[in-house]
């Protein structure tokens, strides 16, 4: 017996968790560009970007929601280096 009904295919969804809830990452990718400068900084950011492009990619994930993924995952690094600087200037 087949768990196929009426000729149509059964289809499964996936989800992605998103890049930007991952705090490990965030808080790492955060400290990681904070220490480059220059065009070493967006040399960094650029490969970081691609590379998490690109195993979400492999990982099934349609390019449109991929690209939001990213775009997320980019605004929470840049919010976790604002807090970052902020801690330090109240720190003196």
């Amino acid at each position: 017996m087949s768990d196929v009904t009426s000729g149509q295919e059964a289809r499964s969804v996936v989800s992605f968790f998103p890049l930007a809830w991952r705090q490990d990452l965030v808080k790492r990718s955060a400290i990681a560009l904070d220490n480059h400068h220059g065009n070493a900084a967006i040399d960094f950011w650029r490969n970081t970007c691609r590379d998490l492009g690109a195993e979400l990619i492999a990982r099934g994930c349609p390019e449109e929601e991929m690209r939001l993924q990213i775009l997320d995952f980019q605004a929470a690094v840049q919010v976790e280096l604002l807090e970052m600087h902020r801690a330090e200037l109240a720190r003196g």
